[in-house]
C-alpha cells in the first residue's frame, strides 16, 4: 500500500507540472496597484493606476502617487518614476484615487481625484504634460470639480472618478460620480467646464464611470452595487438617452471595489480590472491590476468578461 501510494503521488505530480501553465495576472506585480487607466499612444499602452500603499493591517486606502507603466505587446509591462503624487496639487490634501490620461493637440491631461485642502470633500484636479510619462504638474492650481459644485446627492464623496473621451467631432466630455453619475462638456483647452453640469440615471451605480466607442454605439460602463461588479449601458449618442443592458464583470476576487478601463489595442478589445487576488497579502486595499479580453455580440452587446489567472498569453 506505501509503494502504491508512492506511485500515485508520483504520478499526480507529474501530471500538474505538465498542465501547468503560466499566470500573467495579476500583470503588475512589483507594487499593489488600484483603479486603472489605459491609454493608447503610438503603439504603445499606457497604464495608469493609483499605488495602494496601506499595510497589510490596515482598512482603508493609503494612497499618496499615481504610477505609470507601458507595453508594446500587453504582456511585458515596464515600470517608470513616479510621474505625479497628490503633493503636487498645492490645493489638495491627499488621497490619489481614481485617474485617467487622455492627449489633445500634444499634451498629456491627467483628471485625478483627490481630497480637497480646504473645500470639505472630494475633487477633480487637472494635470498636465508633454510626455505621457510625465512629469505632470498641476495644470491650473486649483480643483477643476469640487464638492460644493454637485448637489444630486448629498455625500463628500461624490465627485470621484472621472473618465474623459474626445468624441468625433471634437467635443469632449468628463464623467465622474459616486453613487450619482455626472457629466459634463469640457472646453478646447480641457481646463475648464463648458456649460451646466448633467444627471444621468443608472441601475445601482455605485461609481467608476468609464466611457468608450465600437462602432456606432457608445458605452457607458460603471461599478454596480458594492460589492462591487461593472454593468453597462450603451447609447447612439454620447449625451444619451442610455439603455441599461447588464451585468459585465462579476465581483472581482477578494476586492470590495471593482474599476474598469476598456480599450482597443492592436484589433483587440481588453478589459482592465484590478483584484485583490495577489498572495500573500492581497485585498480590498492592496490591489493588484489585471487584464482579460474583452468581446462583443452582433448586436453590439458586450459578452460578459471571463477573469483569467492566464490574462493576455
Amino acid at each position: 500500500m506505501k509503494n502504491l501510494f508512492t506511485s500515485l503521488s508520483i504520478l499526480f505530480l507529474s501530471m500538474a507540472g505538465a498542465q501547468s501553465v503560466k499566470t500573467n495576472n495579476p500583470i503588475i506585480t512589483d507594487k499593489y496597484t488600484g483603479d486603472p487607466a489605459a491609454l493608447v499612444y503610438k503603439e504603445k499602452v499606457y497604464l495608469y493606476a493609483g499605488h495602494d500603499e496601506a499595510p497589510n493591517d490596515f482598512h482603508f486606502y493609503k494612497m499618496n502617487e499615481w504610477l505609470v507603466y507601458s507595453s508594446c505587446d500587453m504582456k511585458k509591462w515596464e515600470s517608470h518614476p513616479v510621474p505625479l503624487k497628490t503633493s503636487d496639487f498645492k490645493w489638495a490634501k491627499g488621497d490619489a484615487w481614481a485617474s485617467q490620461v487622455i492627449q489633445r493637440n500634444g499634451k498629456f491631461y491627467w483628471y485625478v481625484t483627490v481630497e480637497h485642502g480646504t473645500i470639505p470633500g472630494k475633487s477633480i484636479g487637472v494635470a498636465v504634460s508633454d510626455s505621457p510619462l510625465g512629469p505632470f504638474k498641476d495644470a491650473l492650481g486649483r480643483a477643476l470639480i469640487t464638492n460644493d459644485m454637485t448637489k444630486f446627492t448629498d455625500i463628500s464623496w461624490d465627485d470621484i472618478d472621472p473618465t474623459v473621451y474626445i468624441d468625433s467631432d471634437g467635443q469632449a466630455y468628463l464623467f465622474w460620480g459616486n453613487t450619482s453619475c455626472h457629466y459634463a462638456k469640457l472646453k478646447e483647452n480641457m481646463t475648464e467646464i463648458d456649460g451646466e453640469i448633467h444627471h444621468i440615471e443608472l441601475p445601482n451605480f455605485t461609481e467608476a464611470p468609464w466611457i468608450h466607442k465600437h462602432k456606432n454605439w457608445y458605452y457607458l460602463s460603471y461599478a454596480y452595487e458594492f460589492p462591487e461588479k461593472i454593468a453597462y449601458a450603451m447609447s447612439k449618442s454620447i449625451t444619451g438617452p442610455w439603455e441599461y443592458k447588464g451585468i459585465l464583470n462579476e465581483i472581482a476576487g477578494n476586492s470590495n471595489t471593482n474599476h474598469q478601463s476598456i480599450i482597443e489595442f492592436k484589433g483587440q478589445w481588453y478589459f482592465i480590472y484590478h483584484n485583490g487576488a495577489s498572495k500573500p497579502d492581497g485585498g480590498s486595499f492592496r490591489r493588484s491590476v489585471c487584464i482579460d479580453k474583452l468581446f462583443y455580440n452582433k448586436d453590439g452587446t458586450m459578452k460578459r468578461i471571463v477573469m483569467t489567472s492566464e490574462g493576455i498569453q
